[in-house]
């Protein structure tokens, strides 16, 4: 298993080009830098971040997936009526979902409350970067 993700890992990096060293670099860096810096990823807007990060497993109209993983629906689903748990999930990662902890607080809110009030979800009580930075992990 180990070998095919490499291997898919190696076809990425060939299909990018020249360009894939300085995105690993960056990535690198991301990780290792002040998480906080919003200026690591361009969007600021919910509808924008969801469409870069996240539609690509939990597909365009939020309906989830299955293939090589389980991807659930965020479309109608109830357990977005907390807010507290969609920041979880983005800022720290579960199972196969990785963390985005290098996104800011304003871009995590900014998703978080884009799929709350999207794909037939009607949550209106908006989270904020504080709610955010109270979740965070100390060392974020």
């Amino acid at each position: 298993m180990c070998h095919r993700i490499l291997s898919a890992f190696a076809l990425s990096l060939a299909l990018l080009g020249p360009s894939a060293g300085s995105v690993l670099a960056q990535s690198t860096d991301a990780q290792t830098s002040d998480f906080a810096d919003a200026r690591r990823f361009p969007y600021q807007d919910g509808g924008q971040l969801y469409r870069a990060i996240c539609q690509g497993c939990h597909m365009p109209a939020g309906q989830g997936a299955v293939g090589a993983g389980a991807y659930p629906a965020l479309a109608s689903n109830p357990n977005l009526e907390a807010g507290a748990y969609p920041i979880h999930l983005i800022v720290n990662g579960q199972k196969a979902m990785p963390s985005f902890h290098y996104l800011s607080d304003e871009q995590v809110a900014a998703i978080v409350n884009y799929v709350r009030t999207h794909f037939g979800n009607d949550y209106k009580d908006a989270v904020t970067p504080a709610d955010v930075k109270e979740m965070r992990p100390a060392h974020d």
